[in-house]
């Protein structure tokens, strides 16, 4: 009885507010506020954050092929809340809460046809998605354009991922290019707090990119033509918000907008580090040994692996042929592999596989032919590699990998211009990381070190990233067959790396015999676990340096990197338990180290640590820090 008088109550507000054509719906904790409204008969929506407006009313909807412009009125309000709590297979967080309250704006235009407008709010986002349901004489449909858009109240300085190079910024909003963009973008709002617009739950139509609006300091959404049929849902639309830039890459509002895991038994998705035989390739070994895309080599690479607690070896490109060859068969290695050797080889040490796809191979032979006989050979994952499909079918068919892969209990890797990151891992954790941005020393070019600095706080919002860091050998590189130019970089930042940057599995791209060189400094990545339960944000701006902590039960792993600038930053450490002391083992540059011409100095040092400690640590230009905190 008194959850039917909540629902009364809950009816009756909303009929006086849709005289108004007007509804208003807050955030959980009541601070960001979203404005619903029909200006014209068109939806927009305005939102604040603790009063102060973030967006002045701004267009919502879609254009369909099938139905004329129209004026729509508000036929009725749906309005649902929840807050739940869940624990992902992995992710950055070990547990993680879902808080938000959601309004559903049913319209309904003078032509009759029905259009569902969603907005959730959380603590710290916007979401917004479309629902056509089903209606008369209205079973198919287009999505001519997407009209939705985002205009800000000033000329805010933005940051865009851009493809496999450097991101775009800063640059005032005026300045948004009239071509489309990659999401994420991110803004510098008033008073130092910050946005980002991106996707989430990309699933059936094509994802959208961003470009110039028609109004000033406005962005809007393309995407390209789409089908569907009734009923139907788009992915969400998100306005993610923060107080400081390192609050957008700790959220997880985009895993919440994803259905829960699809998967029955997802027992056997392992998160970990994969050595690699496509950098290592050429490489030249002091007793005279070459490597190469053969079995020895591979044998070494697993040894080295069981050794140092890797959980996998990443086979790539040109173990069944040219990667590109239309002859090239991915269910038959190339004459130089024994492939169940190799597998039979690494099972018995406790190493999985990864095997490279091409696009090319996957089409021509028959995807889920490939798969199953990649699981049959006793494979644990794939890398999938310049996926040729476009806009929608691009979308629908990267769902088709994942679930087959899902089917045979392989994880995935997209590699070569993916689909964005939509926090779609909760449903199908198996898609362990993507290459969204630029990789290192992948197209044939190395980036520097602003931008691994900037890929943070812009690319890594959107979820994992296979970035291929771990460079221990820098000298003459690129005499190997796949380094095509010199590395910049220093070895310390290449171990802060892999604390800072967030992956279900991290690449590490160097030989056994580098790693050796150096191993009380590949101490780090030895002990660096698998999983976490905590990413932390503690300090940092966009394009300057960062430094991220990462939490396995009571001990903690912190990176740090800088752009080019040397530099003295402080790590409180207030985050540690009270009355707690932890042994910190420091890995850091040398004094004399230099991204470009002393990138192999370090040095190694230990202290006792508690809470409300503060280390004061500094980075070479270009360089790194990592820590290690292990609770006493």
């Amino acid at each position: 009885m008194k959850s039917i008088k909540i629902i009364i109550l809950v009816l009756c507000m909303y009929s006086c507010s849709i005289k108004k054509q007007e509804v208003t719906v807050k955030s959980p904790k009541g601070h960001i506020e979203a404005k619903f409204q029909l200006l014209n008969g068109k939806p927009t929506v305005a939102l604040f954050k603790n009063n102060v407006q973030i967006l002045m009313p701004s267009s919502l909807g879609l254009k369909l092929k099938e139905v004329q412009e129209t004026i729509f009125s508000i036929d009725s309000v749906v309005s649902k809340a929840s807050n739940t709590t869940w624990e992902p297979v992995w992710d950055k967080h070990s547990k993680i809460v879902d808080d938000y309250k959601e309004t559903t704006y049913w319209l309904k235009g003078g032509n009759g046809f029905v259009l569902g407008v969603v907005l959730r709010i959380y603590n710290d986002a916007l979401a917004i998605r479309y629902e056509i349901p089903e209606q008369e004489g209205f079973k198919t449909f287009t999505i001519a354009e997407d009209l939705t858009s985002f205009v800000f109240t000033q000329d805010h300085t933005f940051w865009s991922a851009n493809g496999e190079r450097h991101n775009l910024g800063p640059l005032p909003l005026s300045e948004y290019p009239k071509k489309t963009k990659y999401t994420p973008t991110v803004l510098q709002l008033e008073n130092n707090s910050y946005a980002s617009i991106l996707e989430a739950a990309i699933y059936n139509f094509a994802n959208f990119n961003l470009a110039k609006g028609n109004e000033d300091f406005s962005l809007k959404c393309v995407m390209n033509a789409s089908v569907g049929s009734t009923p139907a849902k788009t992915s969400w639309r998100v306005v993610l918000l923060g107080d400081k830039p390192g609050d957008l890459v700790e959220s997880n509002t985009l895993v919440n907008l994803n259905p829960p895991c699809a998967i029955e038994d997802p027992s056997w998705i392992k998160p970990g580090k994969a050595v690699w035989d496509w950098r290592v390739w050429g490489y030249k070994t002091k007793d005279g040994y070459t490597y190469d895309l053969d079995t020895k080599s591979h044998k070494r690479l697993i040894d080295f692996a069981a050794e140092n607690n890797i959980k996998y070896l990443l086979m790539d490109a040109d173990w069944y042929g040219p990667e590109f060859s239309p002859d090239a068969d991915p269910t038959s290695a190339n004459s130089k592999i024994n492939i169940e050797e190799n597998m039979a080889y690494a099972k018995n040490k406790g190493v999985g596989i990864i095997l490279y796809l091409n696009d090319v191979g996957a089409k021509k032979f028959g995807l889920e032919r490939i798969l199953k006989q990649f699981s049959d050979w006793g494979a644990s994952g794939i890398k999938y590699g310049f996926m040729t499909t476009k806009e929608q079918k691009k979308v629908i068919y990267t769902r088709k990998v994942v679930e087959l892969c899902a089917k045979y209990k392989l994880t995935v890797n997209f590699h070569d211009g993916p689909l964005p990151p939509s926090g779609d891992r909760r449903t199908w954790p198996n898609l362990v990381t993507r290459e969204y941005g630029h990789s290192q020393a992948d197209a044939k070019r190395s980036y520097y070190p602003e931008t691994v600095v900037n890929q943070v706080f812009i690319n890594m919002i959107t979820g994992p990233l296979d970035m291929c860091n771990g460079w221990f050998g820098f000298e003459e590189a690129e005499s190997r067959v796949r380094v095509f130019e010199k590395i910049p970089g220093t070895v310390a930042a290449e171990v802060a790396k892999l604390a800072v940057l967030f992956s279900g599995i991290h690449v590490i791209p160097d030989s056994p015999e580098e790693y050796n060189k150096k191993s009380d400094l590949f101490e780090f990545v030895k002990t660096l676990p698998d999983s976490f339960d905590e990413l932390k944000i503690i300090n940092g701006t966009i394009d300057e340096f960062v430094t991220v902590g990462r939490r396995k039960g009571d001990d903690w792993y912190i990176g740090s990197l800088t752009n080019r600038d040397s530099r003295v930053i402080s790590i409180d450490l207030s985050f540690l338990k009270e009355g707690e002391t932890y042994k910190a083992t420091l890995f850091e540059d040398a004094p004399n180290s230099h991204f470009l011409n002393n990138q192999e100095t370090y040095i190694i040092t230990r202290k006792t640590v508690a809470k409300g400690d503060v280390l004061n640590v500094k980075l070479a230009p270009g360089g790194g820090h990592a820590i290690r905190l292990i609770k006493e």
